[in-house]
């Protein structure tokens, strides 16, 4: 599919809004993306433009956003762009950039963080059925006794019996 990917760090603006829907739990924020440049007049870094997009994250992303995110936190965005215009009752027309995120983390770059996996829910246990036992058994360390039929060959195959008399040859 033709979809525009877009990776953004930026600086969370507003906390992260959690609502549970019919197709499972949401959350969204807004990023804030200030281009930083530096200026050889003043010789020193100096803020650009300032984007902002809001950043929507479902199911369980959704869920650790919320746990984890919090206003003014360095992140950074993965997910697809989409640029929403509206016009709305005697307003001029506006639009909007939002990204539906599929990861976000922690800028590392400019802090620390620790990770905690998530839990998941309790699964019912499936039929309570023993586990084979898949160890294979060691072979013993005294020497193999030639066969009683005067053969030489004393490997084994899988089912650990003695391999077949090869074909004579006529």
């Amino acid at each position: 599919m033709n979809e525009t990917i877009v990776c953004v760090v930026g600086n969370v603006a507003t906390p992260p809004v959690y609502r549970e829907l019919a197709a499972g739990p949401s959350a969204r924020f807004r990023l804030a993306v200030t281009a930083r440049y530096w200026d050889r007049e003043k010789s020193a870094w100096t803020d650009g433009h300032t984007n902002f997009f809001t950043v929507w994250a479902n199911r369980q992303l959704a869920v650790n956003v919320t746990a984890s995110v919090e206003v003014g936190q360095p992140v950074v965005v993965q997910g697809r762009l989409k640029v929403r215009t509206e016009v709305r009752d005697g307003q001029q027309q506006w639009a909007s950039a939002d990204i539906d995120a599929v990861s976000i983390g922690h800028d590392l770059a400019r802090g620390t963080a620790v990770f905690h996996r998530g839990t998941k829910p309790e699964t019912p246990p499936t039929a309570a059925r023993p586990e084979p036992d898949w160890e294979t058994p060691r072979p013993t360390d005294a020497p193999a006794e030639p066969p009683a039929d005067g053969r030489t060959d004393t490997r084994v195959n899988e089912r650990t019996q003695p391999l077949p008399e090869p074909a004579a040859m006529t």
